[in-house]
Protein backbone atom coordinates (compact mmCIF):
# COMPACT_ATOMS: atom_id res chain seq x y z
CA UNK A 1 0.00 0.00 0.00
CA UNK A 2 1.27 3.30 -0.96
CA UNK A 3 0.63 6.05 1.23
CA UNK A 4 0.30 9.60 0.14
CA UNK A 5 -0.71 13.38 1.27
CA UNK A 6 -3.41 15.11 -0.71
CA UNK A 7 -2.89 19.28 -1.17
CA UNK A 8 -6.12 21.05 -0.97
CA UNK A 9 -9.43 20.02 0.38
CA UNK A 10 -11.41 19.98 -2.60
CA UNK A 11 -13.69 17.54 -4.37
CA UNK A 12 -11.12 16.52 -5.81
CA UNK A 13 -9.46 14.98 -2.88
CA UNK A 14 -12.88 13.16 -1.80
CA UNK A 15 -12.86 11.68 -5.02
CA UNK A 16 -9.20 10.11 -4.59
CA UNK A 17 -10.33 9.36 -0.94
CA UNK A 18 -13.11 7.20 -2.02
CA UNK A 19 -11.24 5.42 -5.27
CA UNK A 20 -7.90 4.53 -2.85
CA UNK A 21 -9.07 1.30 -2.09
CA UNK A 22 -6.49 -1.22 -0.82
CA UNK A 23 -3.66 -0.17 -2.82
CA UNK A 24 -3.40 3.48 -1.81
CA UNK A 25 -3.33 4.91 1.83
CA UNK A 26 -4.01 8.65 2.58
CA UNK A 27 -2.24 10.02 5.80
CA UNK A 28 -2.92 13.28 5.04
CA UNK A 29 -4.84 16.80 3.85
CA UNK A 30 -3.15 19.74 3.63
CA UNK A 31 -4.73 22.91 2.93
CA UNK A 32 -4.26 26.63 3.75
CA UNK A 33 -7.50 27.41 5.12
CA UNK A 34 -6.63 27.77 8.77
CA UNK A 35 -10.41 26.98 10.07
CA UNK A 36 -9.61 23.23 8.43
CA UNK A 37 -6.90 22.85 10.09
CA UNK A 38 -7.58 19.55 12.64
CA UNK A 39 -10.43 18.36 11.26
CA UNK A 40 -10.95 15.38 8.95
CA UNK A 41 -12.92 15.14 5.85
CA UNK A 42 -14.38 11.86 4.62
CA UNK A 43 -12.34 10.04 7.90
CA UNK A 44 -8.93 11.83 6.63
CA UNK A 45 -7.30 14.80 9.14
CA UNK A 46 -6.75 18.40 7.58
CA UNK A 47 -2.24 18.40 8.98
CA UNK A 48 -1.78 21.95 8.41
CA UNK A 49 -1.24 24.37 4.90
CA UNK A 50 0.21 23.44 2.36
CA UNK A 51 3.66 24.76 2.91
CA UNK A 52 4.22 21.98 5.81
CA UNK A 53 4.54 19.35 2.23
CA UNK A 54 8.31 21.18 2.16
CA UNK A 55 9.33 19.12 5.30
CA UNK A 56 7.39 15.26 4.52
CA UNK A 57 8.62 12.33 2.35
CA UNK A 58 5.57 11.57 2.02
CA UNK A 59 4.06 11.18 -2.45
CA UNK A 60 2.27 14.22 -3.20
CA UNK A 61 -0.66 14.94 -4.99
CA UNK A 62 -1.84 18.24 -5.74
CA UNK A 63 -6.07 18.14 -5.46
CA UNK A 64 -7.22 21.74 -6.95
CA UNK A 65 -9.35 21.28 -9.56
CA UNK A 66 -8.04 23.93 -12.12
CA UNK A 67 -4.97 23.45 -13.63
CA UNK A 68 -4.06 27.43 -12.75
CA UNK A 69 -4.74 26.22 -9.37
CA UNK A 70 -2.21 23.38 -9.57
CA UNK A 71 0.60 24.68 -11.38
CA UNK A 72 0.40 27.84 -8.91
CA UNK A 73 1.04 25.29 -6.10
CA UNK A 74 3.18 23.37 -7.57
CA UNK A 75 5.59 26.48 -8.41
CA UNK A 76 4.99 27.46 -4.61
CA UNK A 77 7.04 24.40 -3.33
CA UNK A 78 9.49 24.24 -6.24
CA UNK A 79 10.63 26.94 -4.78
CA UNK A 80 11.15 25.55 -1.79
CA UNK A 81 13.00 22.16 -3.96
CA UNK A 82 10.21 20.24 -3.65
CA UNK A 83 10.42 18.48 -7.25
CA UNK A 84 8.76 16.57 -9.45
CA UNK A 85 10.17 13.30 -7.39
CA UNK A 86 8.10 13.87 -4.45
CA UNK A 87 4.85 13.67 -6.27
CA UNK A 88 2.85 10.31 -6.99
CA UNK A 89 0.82 9.44 -9.60
CA UNK A 90 -2.79 8.03 -8.66
CA UNK A 91 -4.33 5.73 -11.24
CA UNK A 92 -7.70 4.21 -9.94
CA UNK A 93 -7.27 0.34 -9.74
CA UNK A 94 -10.45 0.22 -12.51
CA UNK A 95 -7.95 1.74 -15.16
CA UNK A 96 -5.82 0.25 -17.35
CA UNK A 97 -2.39 1.38 -18.50
CA UNK A 98 -1.84 -0.39 -21.66
CA UNK A 99 1.90 -0.41 -22.68
CA UNK A 100 3.14 2.69 -24.49
CA UNK A 101 1.17 4.40 -22.81
CA UNK A 102 2.70 7.00 -20.37
CA UNK A 103 1.20 9.02 -17.00
CA UNK A 104 3.54 11.31 -15.56
CA UNK A 105 3.77 12.46 -12.13
CA UNK A 106 1.29 14.65 -9.88
CA UNK A 107 -1.50 13.20 -12.27
CA UNK A 108 -4.85 11.73 -11.28
CA UNK A 109 -6.85 9.19 -13.53
CA UNK A 110 -10.18 8.35 -12.04
CA UNK A 111 -12.50 5.32 -12.21
CA UNK A 112 -13.29 4.39 -15.90
CA UNK A 113 -11.43 6.17 -17.82
CA UNK A 114 -9.83 4.29 -21.02
CA UNK A 115 -6.30 4.84 -22.56
CA UNK A 116 -6.11 3.01 -25.65
CA UNK A 117 -2.76 3.19 -27.71
CA UNK A 118 0.51 5.44 -27.39
CA UNK A 119 -1.34 7.94 -25.03
CA UNK A 120 0.54 10.28 -23.01
CA UNK A 121 -0.35 12.16 -19.73
CA UNK A 122 1.99 14.81 -18.70
CA UNK A 123 2.34 16.48 -15.07
CA UNK A 124 -0.46 17.20 -12.67
CA UNK A 125 -3.33 16.39 -15.24
CA UNK A 126 -6.31 15.62 -13.82
CA UNK A 127 -8.56 12.67 -15.37
CA UNK A 128 -12.37 12.51 -14.23
CA UNK A 129 -14.42 9.28 -14.76
CA UNK A 130 -15.47 7.66 -18.20
CA UNK A 131 -13.14 9.68 -19.86
CA UNK A 132 -11.95 7.92 -23.33
CA UNK A 133 -8.43 9.09 -24.61
CA UNK A 134 -7.08 7.07 -27.99
CA UNK A 135 -4.51 6.59 -30.17
CA UNK A 136 -1.50 9.04 -30.26
CA UNK A 137 -3.81 11.60 -27.38
CA UNK A 138 -1.33 13.60 -25.54
CA UNK A 139 -2.56 16.21 -22.67
CA UNK A 140 0.14 19.16 -21.51
CA UNK A 141 0.82 19.38 -17.93
CA UNK A 142 -2.12 20.60 -15.68
CA UNK A 143 -4.79 19.84 -18.33
CA UNK A 144 -7.92 18.76 -16.87
CA UNK A 145 -10.25 16.35 -18.77
CA UNK A 146 -13.98 16.48 -16.84
CA UNK A 147 -15.85 13.37 -16.81
CA UNK A 148 -17.28 11.79 -20.00
CA UNK A 149 -15.30 13.57 -22.37
CA UNK A 150 -13.91 11.51 -25.61
CA UNK A 151 -10.99 12.44 -27.72
CA UNK A 152 -10.42 11.21 -30.99
CA UNK A 153 -6.88 9.54 -32.13
CA UNK A 154 -4.19 12.15 -32.30
CA UNK A 155 -5.57 14.90 -30.19
CA UNK A 156 -3.25 17.14 -28.52
CA UNK A 157 -4.27 19.40 -25.35
CA UNK A 158 -2.05 22.20 -24.39
CA UNK A 159 -0.89 23.04 -20.96
CA UNK A 160 -3.36 23.96 -18.02
CA UNK A 161 -6.54 23.45 -21.00
CA UNK A 162 -9.58 22.23 -19.85
CA UNK A 163 -12.14 19.98 -21.61
CA UNK A 164 -15.45 20.20 -20.13
CA UNK A 165 -17.95 16.96 -19.19
CA UNK A 166 -19.22 15.16 -22.05
CA UNK A 167 -16.79 17.03 -24.95
CA UNK A 168 -16.01 15.61 -27.85
CA UNK A 169 -12.89 16.58 -29.87
CA UNK A 170 -12.45 15.11 -33.80
CA UNK A 171 -9.07 13.62 -34.32
CA UNK A 172 -5.87 15.48 -34.64
CA UNK A 173 -7.56 18.60 -33.68
CA UNK A 174 -5.53 20.52 -31.25
CA UNK A 175 -6.55 22.45 -27.89
CA UNK A 176 -4.13 25.45 -27.00
CA UNK A 177 -2.70 25.78 -23.79
CA UNK A 178 -5.00 27.58 -21.21
CA UNK A 179 -8.25 27.26 -23.58
CA UNK A 180 -11.58 25.99 -21.90
CA UNK A 181 -14.40 23.57 -23.88
CA UNK A 182 -17.66 23.63 -22.84
CA UNK A 183 -19.22 20.75 -21.74
CA UNK A 184 -21.13 19.01 -23.96
CA UNK A 185 -19.21 20.89 -26.55
CA UNK A 186 -18.17 19.23 -30.45
CA UNK A 187 -14.71 20.41 -31.15
CA UNK A 188 -14.01 19.57 -35.40
CA UNK A 189 -11.30 22.29 -35.51
CA UNK A 190 -8.27 23.71 -33.43
CA UNK A 191 -8.82 25.92 -30.76
CA UNK A 192 -6.08 28.89 -30.44
CA UNK A 193 -4.59 29.19 -26.71
CA UNK A 194 -6.90 31.27 -24.35
CA UNK A 195 -9.57 30.56 -26.04
CA UNK A 196 -13.17 29.60 -24.85
CA UNK A 197 -15.19 27.52 -27.20
CA UNK A 198 -18.95 26.46 -26.57
CA UNK A 199 -21.49 24.99 -28.52
CA UNK A 200 -22.12 22.31 -31.30
CA UNK A 201 -19.57 22.12 -33.20
CA UNK A 202 -17.55 24.31 -31.00
CA UNK A 203 -17.25 28.44 -31.85
CA UNK A 204 -15.31 30.68 -29.93
CA UNK A 205 -16.53 32.60 -27.32
CA UNK A 206 -13.92 35.07 -25.57
CA UNK A 207 -10.90 34.90 -25.31
CA UNK A 208 -8.85 34.62 -21.88
CA UNK A 209 -5.00 34.36 -20.68
CA UNK A 210 -3.28 31.21 -21.15
CA UNK A 211 -1.47 29.45 -18.51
Amino acid sequence: MKDVILLGASGLAREVIAAAGDRFRVVGILDDNPELHGSRIDGVGVLGPVHDAVRVRTPLLICVGTGRGRHAIADRLAAFDVGEDRFGTFVDASVRIPPGCTVKPGSIVLAGVVLTVMVRIGRHCVVMPNVTLTHDDALGDFATVAAGASLGGGVTVGEGAYLGMNASVRQGVHVGAGAIVGMGAAVVADVPAGETWVGVPARSLYQRSAV
